[in-house]
């Protein structure tokens, strides 16, 4: 599970934000290393990797184009053949700057051939 937020609570836009989810790299701590990590388990558990995002309403820095990001990086990059995306949203939140919470998670169903 990682967080995704462009901007700090202090309004102005964080610096490598992104990186949590797209370095493509096994051993790092991104969500595409801890898809390889799951990949590794031996068990009868499903593997889910999921991401809670804040963004403003409207967006100034929509998450979308990072989560497309992140399962283009996963599937094409990396080989990782990961289920459709489950996506939830929630608006009206009560903070300044994260205005609206985004839930998005992907099963991870093996590797590509």
């Amino acid at each position: 599970m990682k967080i995704a937020r462009p901007f700090g609570d202090n309004g102005k836009q964080a610096e490598n934000w992104s990186v949590n989810l797209l370095h493509p790299y096994p051993g790092n701590v991104s969500v595409v290393g801890d898809c390889f990590k799951l990949l590794g388990y031996v068990g009868q558990e499903r593997r889910v990797v999921l991401v809670i995002g804040y963004e403003h309403n409207p967006p100034k820095i929509s998450l979308s184009p990072l989560f497309k990001a992140f399962e283009v990086v996963a599937c094409d990059v990396c080989g990782i053949h990961l289920s459709e995306r489950s996506e939830i949203s929630r608006s009206e939140l009560i903070h300044p700057i994260h205005q609206t919470l985004r839930v998005a998670a992907w099963e991870i169903l093996g590797r590509l051939a």
